[in-house]
C-alpha cells in the first residue's frame, strides 16, 4: 500500500521551473531569446547574402548585394520617396475600404443564416478568381486613374477580412450566448457584449493577414497598371536591366509590409487587452 502511495506522490509531484519560481525573470529571458531570434535570423541571411557577393558565389551582373541596396543613390533621391508615398496612399485606401466592407458583410453573414445561404456560394466563387485577371474589367469601369488600382487592392483585402470575420462570429461558443440570454439580454445586447467582443481577436488576425496581402496586391497592380509607385520602380529596373533599382524596390516593399503588419498587430493588442497574443495560449 505504501508503495502505491509513494508512486502516486511521485507521479503528481513536479520540480518547480524558473517560470514558477521567478516569473518576471523567466519572461524577461524569454523575451530576450525571442527578440534575438527575430533579429538574428534575418541578419544572418543578409550576412550570408553579402558573403556570396564577396566570394563571387553570386553573379553581380544579375543581382544586387545588400550593401549596394543600402548605399544606393536612389535611396537619397526625392523621386523615390514620392513613389513610396504614392504606393502607401494606394495601399491604405484599398486596405481600409476592403476591411470596412469585409467586417460589415462578415458580421451580417455571421449572424444571419439566410444571408449566408444567399451569398456564401457566390462570394466563395468570386474569391477564387485571380484578382489581377480583373484588371481589364476594373479599367473599363473606373477608367485609367488611381481608382481601379485602389479598387483591386480593396477587393483582395475584402475577401480575407470577410472570411475571417464571418468565421469569427460563427465561432463564438453557444454557451456565451445562452449565458447572456439567461440574464435577459436581447439580440442587440448579445451582439454588442458577447458576439462582437468574442470575435474581435480573430477579426484582427484576419486584418493582419490582409495587411500583408494589401502590399502584395499593391506591387502586383503597380507592376501591370501603374507608371509610378514601388511596383513601377521594380518593373523599371527589370526593363532597363538595373538590378540595383529592382532590389531597392523589393527591399522597400518588404519593409513596408513588415511595418504595416506590425502596426495592425500593435493596434490589436491595444484595443483587445483581454485577447491572448496571436490567438495562441501562452506556453513555457
Amino acid at each position: 500500500m505504501k508503495n502505491v502511495e509513494t508512486a502516486g506522490r511521485d507521479l503528481l509531484s513536479r520540480v518547480p521551473t524558473l517560470a514558477d519560481t521567478s516569473p518576471k525573470k523567466y519572461n524577461k529571458r524569454r523575451k530576450l531569446i525571442e527578440t534575438s531570434l527575430a533579429v538574428g535570423v534575418p541578419a544572418s541571411l543578409i550576412a550570408l547574402w553579402q558573403l556570396g557577393f564577396h566570394y563571387e558565389w553570386i553573379d553581380n551582373r544579375f543581382y544586387a548585394s545588400p550593401w549596394e541596396i543600402v548605399t544606393s543613390e536612389k535611396l537619397r533621391e526625392a523621386e523615390l520617396w514620392s513613389e513610396i508615398w504614392t504606393s502607401v496612399q494606394r495601399m491604405l485606401k484599398g486596405f481600409f475600404a476592403g476591411s470596412l466592407l469585409g467586417v460589415l458583410l462578415g458580421v451580417l453573414m455571421g449572424v444571419s443564416r439566410l444571408l449566408r445561404a444567399a451569398l456564401d456560394s457566390l462570394l466563395t466563387a468570386l474569391y477564387t478568381v485571380p484578382k489581377l485577371a480583373l484588371i481589364p474589367v476594373f479599367v473599363t469601369i473606373f477608367g485609367f486613374g488611381d481608382l481601379p488600382r485602389v479598387a483591386l487592392i480593396a477587393v483582395t483585402v475584402f475577401f480575407f477580412v470577410w472570411i475571417s470575420t464571418m468565421s469569427a462570429i460563427m465561432g463564438v461558443e453557444d454557451g456565451y450566448r445562452e449565458a447572456a440570454l439567461s440574464f435577459g439580454a436581447n439580440r442587440w445586447q448579445i451582439f454588442r457584449h458577447v458576439l462582437f467582443p468574442g470575435a474581435l481577436p480573430q477579426i484582427f488576425v484576419g486584418l493582419r493577414i490582409a495587411a500583408g496581402v494589401a502590399v502584395l496586391m499593391l506591387i502586383g497592380v503597380e507592376l501591370v497598371l501603374a507608371s509610378d509607385g514601388l511596383g513601377a520602380l521594380i518593373e523599371k529596373g527589370r526593363t532597363l536591366f538595373l538590378p540595383e533599382l529592382t532590389y531597392v524596390g523589393i527591399a522597400i516593399a518588404a519593409l513596408l509590409g513588415l511595418l504595416f503588419t506590425y502596426v495592425v498587430r500593435i493596434l490589436g493588442r491595444l484595443l483587445l487587452p483581454w485577447a491572448p497574443e496571436d490567438q495562441t495560449p501562452n506556453q513555457s
